[in-house]
């Protein structure tokens, strides 16, 4: 099967490149599932509920998020009652919403997604690797097919949970950064790896933000308001091939769709 991650989609320009695309990524591809990080999909920060019906209107099958999934409370309500949105699964027990979920293909094919949020620069969670340690065992009791949305601002905290699931799931890829890397690969002869997916939105920007405001930021130090860029969008993500019966990653591949 195929499962097509999106990075984290920022604005309306993030969206609208989704929606002028997806459907054509998805036939060319022979995509089976569709998995989008949406935290910031409403105007550059957080999510709403009618932004959140656009993203699966637009063809997307699971939200994956991360530490910007709170900067709308509308969103609380939505985490609770829409399964297939997820948020971080390390958060305190008792937080809206869940962190993992088994979803299933056209197809009929089981899928377990989970989202998980870093420490290292961020805030000071439950841990993430304990976390995905009860979580994934949980998952493959019903699917083989484990996704990893790992959104963490470090590195090395990212490849660190690579090869910690490795062997475990099918993939873990990382998100937060905005700027995908190039080191798609598969761990172990099993699990698919990539350090971060990249961001769906503006690249004449500063991770999807106004160049002017952001560098504003960086030379005063004063709290700028930051708004979301809207020209030269594009699409980035990755597509993964995964065995239905393993679950093993048997293809990885970085993708860019510009307008």
């Amino acid at each position: 099967m195929k499962l097509l991650f999106i990075g984290d989609i920022v604005g309306r320009a993030g969206r609208k490149i989704l929606t002028e695309h997806l459907d054509r990524l998805i036939d060319k591809q022979m995509v089976d599932l569709v998995v989008a990080n949406g935290e910031n999909a409403a105007a550059g920060f957080g999510l709403t509920t009618s932004v959140l019906r656009e993203l699966f209107d637009a063809g997307v099958d699971v939200v994956t998020s991360g530490n910007h999934i709170w900067d709308k409370k509308e969103i609380n309500e939505a985490l609770e009652r829409e399964a297939r949105l997820l948020r971080p699964a390390n958060y305190p027990p008792g937080m809206p919403g869940r962190g993992s979920g088994v979803y299933e293909t056209a197809a009929g094919i089981k899928v377990g997604v989970l989202n998980l949020e870093g420490r290292v620069f961020m805030k000071n969670l439950d841990c993430p690797f304990r976390a995905a340690d009860g979580l994934v065992a949980e998952l493959r009791k019903e699917t083989p097919i484990v996704f990893v949305d790992f959104h963490a601002e470090a590195t090395s905290e990212k490849q660190a949970m690579g090869y910690f699931l490795s062997g475990k799931v099918s993939a873990v890829v990382g998100t937060h950064t905005h700027v995908q890397t190039a080191d798609e690969r598969i761990l172990g002869g099993h699990t698919g790896y990539l350090t971060d997916a990249g961001m769906t939105g503006s690249q004449d920007a500063i991770i999807g933000n106004q160049k002017e405001p952001a560098m504003e930021r960086f030379l005063t130090q004063l709290p700028v308001r930051l708004e979301a860029a809207k020209k030269d969008p594009l699409l980035c993500g990755v597509l993964l091939s995964l065995n239905e019966e393993t679950g093993c990653c048997e293809a990885i591949e970085r993708i860019q769709v510009g307008p």
